[in-house]
């Protein structure tokens, strides 16, 4: 195989590519020890027909789409890496030569890593975030753990409140006539969840266990359903059961139950350093989104049409992924909100274009910096992500191509360009308005 690289404008190439003959040849052969089995010719067995005889009825036509689309993929593979290029886009194929005996041609055109013009990366201004954590928040988070670590029990001595689970049989009518998806039975609905339609759960306060209730709701105009769409409905509800949660109290018991600390007053300490480090992390985040912002709006960035269109494809792919992960597929999501696939990915284009100046600036200033990534670097970083997985750090490396270690260097290489851009901001405070007019906060550079 041989492949030639012509530079086109705007972070073009076009990458000709040509397979030996005997190789189309080849792939020939395996076109037709696929299809013969569904092949009849006069005077011969299906599945039979000798290729000649095929060609020779048929012409040797009939195989070339298959073999060409059987070649296509490793060929260009093979010839993406022997061009050295940085390509970065999803390749727009064209066939110039396609006949039996000759070598098969071509093409292959990309976009490659456009060049940029960085701008300033130092000493960028971004907003000063307050990390402190008070006691309040401190409680919440405590009060958060004691509803995770709650019993439920039943409740007989009082109404419905706000924050009961009511265990009910219910059966929706539109004009005295039942509707498709009004019933149910046995079914547990947390009062104030707001899973219910509007109006539904308040309805139940003050009820008690053994009830029959009439619940009288409007659907509402955007409701899912078309048919229900503003409707109104009465419900008949049997209340069969009211259940509630009942919080462990906030002692020392609680705090050895739930962490590794002896009382109270220490466990409500490490709650509170735990969430000033999350604090701080979350606020290094959005200050280094807030420098990046900056950096690509001073910086020239020229990303090619195709670049945009396959991380856009790459989003949309990782969407999918999730949706299925939660038994929903991608037709579904489109049925349910009336889109198309053009018009999510028109959605998600900003996103894409974002990720990949943020990109393109993050490997730009780790090639300015000299950002040197070690084989250690890298080992360490496997280690972690073994870690993570609680996964053999042999094992995963086992598993690991060289393809996907450069790519831990590459991401190593861009969180150690995101540091430079961290340690060298400048934290300036939020401006306050004064009078109708906004005050100018003061600039402070932190080490």
């Amino acid at each position: 195989m041989s492949v030639n690289v012509e530079k086109l404008e705007n972070s073009m190439i076009k990458l000709t590519i040509e397979v030996p003959a005997e190789q189309f040849v080849s792939a020939m052969k395996d076109s037709y020890m696929k299809q013969r089995k569904d092949i009849s010719i006069p005077g011969f067995r299906k599945g039979k027909v000798p290729q000649v005889m095929i060609e020779k009825m048929y012409g040797p036509e009939v195989f070339y789409e298959d073999a060409a689309n059987a070649l296509i993929p490793q060929a260009y593979s093979d010839a993406a890496k022997e061009s050295g290029e940085d390509i970065m886009s999803r390749p727009e194929i064209d066939v110039t030569q396609m006949e039996k005996g000759k070598p098969f041609i071509f093409t292959a055109e990309v976009a490659v890593r456009p060049e940029i013009t960085l701008g300033t990366y130092k000493g960028v201004e971004v907003t000063r975030i307050d990390n402190d954590v008070d006691d309040e928040e401190v409680m919440t988070e405590i009060d958060h753990e004691r509803d995770r670590n709650a019993r439920t029990v039943t409740v007989t001595d009082r109404p419905i409140q706000k924050d009961d689970t009511a265990v009910i049989d219910y059966e929706g009518f539109i004009e005295g006539e039942a509707f498709d998806g009004g019933k149910g039975e046995n079914h547990s609905l947390v009062i104030g969840s707001g899973s219910f339609i509007p109006g539904f759960e308040d309805q139940l306060i003050g009820c008690e266990s053994g009830d029959d209730v009439e619940v009288k709701v409007t659907f509402p105009e955007d409701y899912h359903a078309e048919e229900l769409k503003g409707k109104e409905a009465v419900f008949i509800v049997k209340i069969h059961e009211v259940k509630a949660k009942e919080l462990p109290e906030a002692d020392d018991e609680f705090a050895q139950d739930v962490s590794e600390f002896d009382t109270f007053e220490e466990y409500k300490q490490g709650v509170k350093e735990r969430l000033m480090d999350q604090k701080a992390r979350m606020a290094r985040n959005e200050q280094v989104d807030e420098a990046l912002g900056k950096i690509i709006e001073s910086s020239t960035i020229d990303i090619p049409e195709p670049i945009i269109e396959t991380r856009a494809d790459e989003i949309i792919n990782q969407f999918a992924q999730q949706l299925a992960s939660q038994g929903l597929s991608m037709d579904a999501y489109m049925k349910y909100t009336n889109g198309t696939i053009d018009s999510l990915r028109e959605e998600v284009r900003p996103e894409a274009i974002s990720r990949i100046q943020s990109m393109l600036v993050i490997d730009r200033i780790a090639v300015e910096e000299g950002i040197e990534v070690t084989d250690q670097d890298v080992e360490d970083e496997i280690d972690r992500m073994a870690e993570s997985y609680r996964m053999n750090p042999e094992q995963m490396r086992s598993y690991m191509t060289d393809e996907e270690k450069e790519s831990i260097r590459l991401d190593v290489a861009g969180r150690k360009a995101i540091d430079i851009i961290y340690d060298n901001l400048c934290f300036v405070d939020a401006p306050e308005p004064e009078d109708g007019d906004k005050a100018i906060g003061d600039i402070v550079v932190e080490e």
